[in-house]
């Protein structure tokens, strides 16, 4: 098991960590709660912020094509 040597390859867990859509929201009602003793009621306000982050990032959807290792197989296989 593993890759062939001299085979293309991206780590792709290294992109992923640009993007971190709704952290702002997580972060303010984190500090909130930490604030408040970890009570709900004083926090509505970040809690509804990070619930509609959540949900605008949920109907996004995800781009129909397999992931960039996959293409990148293909494309060795073709110059074969």
């Amino acid at each position: 098991m593993g890759r062939k040597a001299g085979g293309l390859y991206i780590n792709s867990k290294k992109f992923g960590a640009i993007q971190k859509p709704c952290m702002k929201e997580m972060l303010q009602l984190l500090s909130c709660m930490a604030l408040n003793q970890n009570n709900d009621d004083r926090c509505v306000r970040q809690k509804e912020l990070l619930s509609t982050c959540m949900d605008s990032q949920s109907k996004q959807s995800r781009k129909p094509f397999g992931s960039i290792n996959y293409h990148l197989q293909r494309l060795s296989r073709g110059r074969k």
